[in-house]
């Protein structure tokens, strides 16, 4: 069993010894606000931008699919699935980090990719880190028309959804710079584009990028209007006092989980080498 499957499994015994309400199941489905006329699925390619076609080799799902981060995103992508299926579609889920550059971007990115390889889910990846956006770089795509616009009612959300042409994946980018991206997410019109956005199709995933967790508040409040939050944890960044901080400011919102990022790897650990050395043969 893979670390982020130990991780996964531990939160979900910790949250079933803790958690008090009745199951998810149990409770009574959220009733569904009245929506905007259904628009058309959008295309698999962008006719603006084609087949986004990225080169960042830490995209380790599009590049290196056989590698053995590639297949722990596929472990985390089963686990997820598992833990967000059910009686109850828990389809909106956030990434985030207690302090900047521990590989929540990343993390977000190869997920979304993995479950966007899948027969069964549509994706659709929001960049909702609105100081610091990355997923149009990774993506190599410009930035553009995107969350902010929406926030401000500058824009439709089918004009900020771009295909990528990648599997089911598409993304909606961050938009411009906007001075209080904190106030705008949990403002009337932001809870309303969200649950819009969870609800509009009733088999896509909805993963938010969003800022870290101690410098700034969007990660806070955006984690009380999702399904479930996951938790990037980079090897040897972040001290354990500023994780316990972080995860205290967390605790009233349904974590589902850890990565463990950057881990030292047991290069004595064959399960991997086994199918590398038969590819070269």
């Amino acid at each position: 069993m893979s670390r982020i499957e130990e991780a996964m499994e531990k939160a979900a015994r910790m949250r079933q010894g803790m958690d008090q309400s009745p199951p998810a199941s149990a409770r009574q489905p959220m009733e569904s606000p009245a929506l905007p006329p259904l628009p058309p699925r959008v295309p698999a390619i962008s006719p603006q931008y084609g087949r986004l076609e990225p080169q960042n080799p830490f995209l380790v799902n599009l590049h290196d699919p056989h590698s053995a981060a590639a297949e722990e995103y596929r472990k985390l992508k089963s686990a997820l699935v598992k833990m967000t299926t059910g009686e109850v579609f828990r389809n909106c889920l956030m990434v985030t980090s207690s302090i900047p550059s521990e590989g929540k971007s990343l993390t977000a990115l190869n997920l979304a990719l993995s479950l966007a390889q899948e027969l069964d889910h549509t994706v659709l990846l929001v960049d909702a880190d609105l100081r610091r956006p990355s997923v149009h770089r990774y993506l190599n795509v410009e930035q553009g028309v995107g969350l902010s616009e929406l926030l401000t009612g500058e824009a439709q959300v089918g004009e900020t959804i771009i295909p990528t042409g990648i599997g089911k994946l598409s993304i909606i980018r961050a938009g411009r710079a906007i001075e209080n991206p904190a106030e705008l997410f949990t403002s009337q019109r932001g809870k309303a584009l969200l649950t819009e956005l969870k609800l509009r199709y009733p088999d896509r995933y909805i993963i938010l990028d969003t800022p870290p967790v101690l410098p700034f508040a969007e990660a806070r409040s955006l984690a009380h209007l999702v399904d479930g939050v996951l938790f990037v944890v980079m090897e040897r960044l972040v001290s354990q006092e500023n994780l316990k901080d972080a995860l205290e400011s967390l605790k009233a919102c349904p974590i589902l989980g850890m990565v463990y990022n950057a881990a030292t790897v047991d290069h004595n650990d064959g399960r991997y080498s086994y199918y590398r050395s038969a590819e070269n043969q």
